[in-house]
């Protein structure tokens, strides 16, 4: 059984917290480039460039893209065959959540309770999913997630007689509710099926797929085309100022559900939709004949 150590994990949550705060990622800057061709003038076209110049500016200077570093959402698939040693998995995540909210000069934007508001300070707790998956690693993804855009999302319990049509309309009114407040161009993640609790899950894991990248499904697929253009035909536009890019992508993720019940959550990304990921150990360190790497 392959080892890892509380201290290897505390340090790639950090680092992962600050590269996901100061690098927009290869993905986003592409379709905002793609959406500066669409918009040829106006407003529109002048804040997508603002943009793309302060997530150039963010990258080269090592400074967050946003005021709003977000809380801190991790997303941990630990392999069945891997053992953590020195400390707890939780405790790891906080203890790099921590540092790297102090070494990247991110805001602190975390309450400890959510009535009384008093601020922890430096990001902790954050929020942990954990997976148990076959192999003998452990996939890190970090997504700080801004409440500019959190506060727009939405679950909603349709019947199963609501069907697609009802999914695409529950999904369109949710953006046109949010408006500009978000930050357009969104990327607007959707979770359909499971339960009340999953089908939010779903929606947020939505928001980690690559921009650009078809569903694997084409039922599905075509669902995400349609919304999108849908999305874009309301006129939101960059920056809530009107044009013809309220949306750079749809995701949807589906999941069985009970016969009785049609759950569907909306989560909705702002233009940086920020994540990295890195697996631990790296691929070959430590290898042995026999080691299975996620």
């Amino acid at each position: 059984m392959r080892e890892i150590t509380a201290v290897q994990i505390a340090d790639a949550v950090a680092r992962l917290c600050v590269e996901a705060n100061t690098d927009a990622g290869a993905d986003i800057t592409t379709a905002l480039e793609r959406a500066l061709k669409i918009e040829t003038d106006g407003m529109p076209r002048r804040v997508l460039e603002a943009l793309l110049e302060n997530a150039k500016i963010a990258k080269e200077e090592h400074i967050p893209i946003c005021q709003d570093t977000g809380m801190a959402v991790v997303f941990a698939e630990l392999g069945q065959d891997i053992h953590i040693t020195g400390g707890a998995l939780d405790d790891a995540i906080n203890d790099g959540v921590r540092r790297g909210t102090r070494e990247g000069y991110l805001r602190s934007s975390v309450v400890r309770d959510p009535v009384r508001r008093d601020n922890t300070l430096d990001n902790t707790p954050a929020v942990v999913h954990l997976s148990l998956v076959p192999g003998s690693g452990l996939r890190l993804i970090v997504a700080p997630k801004g409440f500019g855009s959190e506060n727009m999302s939405a679950v909603k319990m349709l019947k199963p007689a609501d069907g697609l049509e009802g999914l695409e309309r529950f999904v369109l009114e949710t953006v046109q509710t949010a408006g500009g407040n978000p930050c357009p161009p969104v990327i607007v993640g959707v979770g359909a099926g499971g339960t009340f609790e999953l089908a939010a899950l779903l929606s947020k894991k939505a928001l980690l797929r690559e921009v650009g990248t078809e569903n694997p499904d084409p039922f599905w697929d075509e669902a995400e085309k349609r919304l999108l253009a849908a999305i874009n035909e309301l006129g939101i536009g960059p920056g809530g100022f009107g044009g013809k890019t309220t949306a750079l992508a749809v995701h949807i993720n589906p999941y069985a559900t009970h016969i009785a019940g049609l759950p569907v959550a909306v989560n909705i990304g702002c233009h940086v939709t920020r994540h990295k990921e890195t697996t631990l150990p790296p691929p070959d360190a430590g290898k042995r004949d026999g080691d299975v790497t996620l």
